[in-house]
């Protein structure tokens, strides 16, 4: 049986990663804005420090260029490498330099900037190699009113500086996922608590359809052979070499569906006819060829039993085209179909009838092979014989209730895989 707890935990870790995945993204997002933030108020706080006196007159004296010139240069020997002030005329009055960052002076002329029409402070972040430069462009505000000029820097934020900023980052991503996380786990009880009562009443109710599947085709070989091991049997033999053919969930399913339904036409026949001892005459055969139409009508108003039509359908086609309903040969026939004609002619040889004696494996293995081809799909055949010693061993012997208990727990399986199956897609 398949554990709910699997099935929850298995959902809540896809859930886990993939809203990790959103929210520490945004997360990343905001919070590498808020370092970029973080370094623009730094590079313009620093670029307030710079007094503007002597650009509030249009005349400067050399005493006052001297002042804005010594001022520029202590500047570029700290955090900003690049200085140009400009006056009110937006004329370049002073440019200072960190010779140990010329290279970062040349790759900024590609960068055009204009003067803000504004008095708000402007900036630019770039990266040049292990380098993060913030270009600022400050309004000097004048004793006298308006401004003095403008203030260019370049500023180049310190490793230490960056390495904080980012610390900061994971540590704030990783405090997200965690509590993400942490969410999850707290959710896992909750939702066990919530479907262990949706999920008890849903295999309850995938139980009692398949109760009544097995009933119903077991009450039609009853009636067919006075014993409803027939419908038991071929049903397991159908679900092995549906097993040995790789056979997914879902078409397992149909398959044991159709086994169990495979003769459910025959409850059209009358017992003249089904219960006849002797060879049927071709009249008699005629009608009963009716009970694959007569099977197919039966289920036809029921959603949950078209998986088992392939079978009732065609589980008398012949590889060769000559059987029936439609003539169908080869793999125009469904694989469901070609499977379960297999096992069902070697429950019949290896079965005790009014009319017959049971042939033994060996005879009965021996007669399927010469029909392959003919009446059976070869690689079918081939697989079958593979694995019939075992698979023979284990059912072909068993009691009714030892092959009852064995079905119920592997259609249930099956069954319950499908219906997982189904929720995904």
């Amino acid at each position: 049986m398949i554990s709910i707890h699997r099935i929850v935990l298995r959902r809540l870790v896809a859930a886990w990663l993939i809203v990790s995945f959103l929210i520490g993204g945004i997360t990343y997002y905001l919070e590498t804005e808020k370092i970029d933030e973080a370094i623009v108020a730094l590079a313009a706080s620093q670029a307030k420090d710079f007094a503007p006196e002597g650009l509030d007159t249009g005349k400067r004296s050399p005493e006052e260029l001297a002042k804005l010139s010594e001022q520029a240069e202590t500047f570029v020997r700290h955090n900003f490498v690049v200085i140009e002030i400009y006056d009110r005329d937006k004329k370049r009055v002073i440019e200072a330099v960190n010779p140990k960052y010329e290279y970062i002076e040349k790759q900024l002329k590609q960068f055009k900037h204009q003067f803000p029409l504004d008095n708000a402070s402007h900036y630019e972040k770039h990266y040049f190699g292990d380098d993060t430069v913030v270009l600022v462009l400050v309004p000097l505000p004048s004793k006298l009113g308006g401004n003095a000029g403008y203030f260019e820097g370049v500023f180049v934020v310190d490793p230490d500086t960056i390495e904080a900023f980012r610390h900061q980052l994971w540590h704030n991503l990783s405090a997200v996922l965690i509590a993400v996380l942490a969410t999850s786990l707290l959710l896992y009880p909750v939702i066990i608590s919530l479907n262990r009562n949706v999920v008890r009443f849903s295999q309850e109710v995938l139980k009692g359809n398949l109760e009544m599947a097995s009933v119903l085709g077991a009450a039609i070989a009853k009636r067919d052979s006075d014993t409803g091991d027939h419908n038991f049997r071929v049903t397991l033999y159908a679900i092995k070499l549906g097993e040995a053919c790789g056979l997914e969930a879902t078409a397992m399913r149909q398959l044991i569906l159709g086994a169990f339904l495979h003769d459910v036409g025959k409850i059209g026949i009358s017992d003249n006819i089904l219960l006849k001892p002797g060879k049927l005459t071709d009249e008699e055969f005629s009608i009963m060829r009716n009970h694959v139409a007569l099977g197919a009508d039966i289920i036809a108003k029921s959603d949950w039993l078209q998986g088992a039509l392939e079978v009732i359908e065609g589980h008398h086609e012949k590889f060769d085209g000559k059987g029936y309903l439609r003539g169908q040969k080869g793999e125009e026939i469904p694989l469901n179909a070609r499977i379960f004609a297999i096992v069902d002619v070697f429950d019949a040889l290896t079965s005790r009838r009014p009319y017959k004696e049971p042939m033994s494996m060996e005879t009965s293995l021996g007669i399927i092979e010469k029909d392959a081809g003919t009446h059976f799909d070869p690689k079918l055949v081939t697989r079958f014989i593979e694995i019939c010693p075992a698979m023979y061993a284990s059912i072909g012997q068993a009691r009714e209730s030892e092959l009852s208990e064995k079905l119920r727990e592997q259609a249930m399986h099956y069954f319950l895989l499908a219906s997982i199956a189904a929720g995904k897609a």
